[in-house]
């Protein structure tokens, strides 16, 4: 048995000939295990004290083990037996250490419960052989409704006006409002998330599209324009909305600075669905306590839960939802729609779905 990584490219250029059945790649890369596995041995896992290991009610299970011959899906109790399960394992869902892995002689795939992968790639996870995927795109729905909520809310005055007035039970109607019809949304990060938002902002407030992504690919009919991540400052100062939807790395820790919000129009909103990692938290409370932009709605922050002596606590028209954007019953249904999925292919030997590129780090 044999599994092997090419490039998305090589991979297209390949089939180019032949009927293509309809399968959104969402990843520069390519794993197919060939042969297929003769029997299929998955069990559920976490490396955080904190994040318990997925669990699945007895009909998705039945849905993920459906999808194969012999597929078997144990969900341990507790850590004894998942050192039992994990030298037989060959699918991982959740996340391990490295410690894990050692046990784990026979483990080919990981599939991660998350979308990002700075908590879940781990440098001998990165030099194995074993093919990691992700959530890409599977709580893109949700986060991008969230943006779009907390966009209306600043530029309509809800979380600054209205909210507090239903509080206080006050009546004073505010007319310094502003419509987000016809602005210039700029995404950094044109994935799963930074599409989903793009294509409620073209779609539904008929707003100009400006996009960085550090992938080539084919720009989006609903984006005007798709760069490389260099460009980044020469579009900050045309959006009326910046979006942080780019996953962490080394390259993009702290990226959204003190230089990125100096640049951004006074009367432009920030907005970050990915990791609290991307933004420099000090320079955003300046940007927001002197005026340098008109507001900011966040997801996520470096440290959660948000301590209760944070300075974010302390800034005008800031939105924080907690790291809660991705949640929505809906959700639970793709995700393991793709669990599903993704054993069907490892299964027949197809392509996997949502493939990591370990160096890169998504």
């Amino acid at each position: 048995m044999t599994d092997y990584s090419v490039s998305r490219r090589l991979f297209l250029a390949a089939a180019a000939a032949a009927p293509a059945a309809p399968m959104p790649l969402t990843s520069d890369r390519i794993a197919i295990f060939s042969p297929p596995p003769e029997r299929i041995r998955i069990v559920t896992a976490t490396a955080s004290s904190v994040v318990p290991p997925p669990r699945y009610t007895a009909e998705e299970v039945k849905q993920i083990q459906s999808q194969g011959k012999n597929v078997q899906l144990t969900i341990p109790a507790n850590a004894g037996e998942l050192n039992q399960a994990l030298p037989e394992a060959d699918v991982v869902f959740g996340a391990i250490n490295a410690e894990m892995l050692a046990k784990a002689r026979n483990l080919r795939w990981m599939q991660a419960t998350e979308a990002g992968m700075e908590r879940v790639l781990f440098p001998e996870l990165i030099k194995s052989g074993v093919v990691v995927t992700n959530m890409a795109r599977i709580f893109a729905p949700a986060i991008s409704e969230t943006a779009i909520g907390m966009l209306l809310c600043l530029t309509r005055g809800l979380n600054k006006y209205y909210f507090p007035q239903f509080q206080q039970r006050t009546w004073k109607a505010e007319r310094n409002l502003v419509e987000v019809d016809g602005m210039t949304m700029g995404i950094v990060g044109l994935g799963g998330i930074g599409q989903a938002t793009a294509m409620r902002a073209h779609y539904g407030f008929d707003m100009r599209i400006l996009a960085t992504d550090a992938k080539p690919m084919a720009t989006p009919i609903f984006v005007e324009t798709l760069r490389e991540p260099g460009w980044l400052m020469e579009m900050v100062p045309q959006v009326d909305v910046l979006v942080s939807a780019a996953p962490a790395t080394r390259e993009t820790e702290g990226m959204f600075n003190q230089k990125v919000f100096r640049a951004m129009k006074k009367t432009a909103y920030f907005l970050n669905l990915s990791r609290g990692a991307l933004v420099d938290e000090n320079a955003l409370v300046m940007a927001l306590k002197e005026g340098w932009i008109a507001g900011a709605g966040l997801d996520p922050a470096r440290t959660e839960p948000l301590p209760s002596s944070h300075p974010y606590w302390d800034c005008p028209n800031l939105i924080i939802t907690c790291h809660s954007a991705g949640f929505a019953p809906q959700r639970q249904i793709r995700l393991v729609g793709l669990l599903a999925d993704n054993v069907r292919r490892y299964a027949s030997g197809l392509p996997l779905m949502n493939v990591v590129d370990k160096q890169r780090g998504y």
